[in-house]
């Protein structure tokens, strides 16, 4: 296995990946920055050594691979690529893992602008066409709590859906001091969370998750449209870009059925992460895994099974390589295109103040991409005001 991307969720991946296949090994890391590849390095070998795998950590510095184009190196050099690196650069990272015939888990979101999409869209299309696994990031699919509760939920227990209600509003992320003396490039992509171009804006980023058990209740259907607000009112220093910290939405899934969103990046405000599926006799909470019916009575929790792996990001994983193994290749590319757009349509509707299509949030020309991929100039645009 490769790995592109060297922060905690990369690293995190590796070991998902040995854990889920005992000949596994890792053979190559990439990165845009070479100080992140050898700290990655540092700590997956010392914790390699604690778990006793030392031996399937080979990445000698030659397979070190440091810029912009480190995932040609890394792929080539792999039979299975993890793809955790900034979210704007992973179309062309599976557009090439595609062409080069292999495997891959990709982290969300598959891309940061419609134009990004479609190109992404259409290598899944053609990775799923060759064959190759292409396991996404929404980890919740893959939780045995979670897949288990959507079952309930699709299967009469709540009655028909009305309604889907899901909150993400947590505190504040990370942020990266010490770089005000670098390029304008390398501050973005030191701190990409927030630049839009880089992330998605955090909607995209990180709220993404909830986005996709909506449109997992409601089997996948795409809804219609979206009317979304937001803003910023707590990250407002300059040194954090040009993204909101809070979004809330509507969608319109036709037939009167509603999809309610919100989404903030508080520190100290109060937390919310969870998502409720509201049918005509009940409801499922999908997030505490339990069904209740028209009277607020529990008729149905989950009960984890004895020996089942619990962690989502090992399941994730340990399904992706017994598929491989199989010869059966999982492909969840309509699976992460389609909650990363649902995403879009949340930040383009905020970002201009107008109702949002499905239709026009994919056909959307707007390309976030940087002039140059160079350690130099690159303009941050204004904090977008509808």
């Amino acid at each position: 296995i490769g790995l592109v991307g060297c922060g905690g969720r990369g690293s995190g991946a590796v070991f998902n990946a040995l854990q889920a296949d005992p000949n596994t090994e890792l053979v190559a890391m990439g990165d845009a920055f070479e100080d992140r590849i050898e700290q990655a390095h540092g700590n997956i070998a010392a914790e390699a050594e604690r778990k006793g795998i030392a031996d399937r950590i080979v990445v000698p510095a030659e397979r070190r691979f440091v810029g912009f184009d480190c995932h040609e190196k890394v792929t080539d050099a792999c039979d299975v690529v993890l793809l955790a690196s900034t979210p704007h650069f992973r179309p062309a990272q599976v557009e090439y893992a595609v062409k080069a015939g292999k495997h891959m888990f990709v982290e969300k979101p598959v891309a940061t602008d419609a134009p990004g999409l479609r190109r992404m869209w259409d290598a899944c299309n053609e990775a799923r066409d060759k064959g190759l696994a292409l396991v996404t990031g929404l980890c919740y699919r893959y939780q045995p709590a979670k897949v288990a509760t959507f079952a309930k939920s699709r299967e009469g227990r709540i009655g028909e859906v009305r309604a889907v209600e899901c909150s993400y509003d947590t505190g504040a992320l990370w942020f990266r001091e010490g770089y005000e003396d670098r390029s304008e490039m390398e501050q973005q992509l030191r701190n990409w969370l927030y630049y839009t171009w880089a992330s998605g804006d955090h909607v995209a980023e990180q709220a993404i998750h909830n986005l996709d058990k909506m449109i997992w209740a409601m089997d996948d259907k795409p809804p219609l449209s979206v009317k979304a607000q937001g803003g910023r009112i707590v990250h407002t220093d300059p040194k954090f870009g040009n993204v909101f910290d809070h979004f809330s939405a509507v969608y319109d899934f036709g037939s009167g059925v509603k999809g309610f969103f919100s989404c903030r990046q508080w520190a100290g405000a109060h937390r919310d992460v969870s998502d409720h599926v509201y049918g005509t006799v009940g409801t499922a909470h999908t997030q505490s895994h339990y069904v209740e019916d028209g009277s607020g009575k529990k008729v149905w929790r989950y009960r984890a099974e004895e020996g089942v792996d619990q962690d989502m990001y090992n399941c994730e994983h340990n399904e992706m390589f017994a598929s491989i193994r199989r010869g059966e290749p999982i492909h969840d590319g309509d699976v992460m295109c389609r909650a990363t757009l649902l995403a879009l349509m949340v930040r383009m509707s905020a970002y201009t103040g107008q109702e949002i299509s499905w239709n026009q949030a994919l056909e959307s020309k707007e390309d976030l991409s940087p002039a140059s991929y160079e350690w130099g100039p690159n303009p941050v645009p204004p904090v977008p005001q509808p």
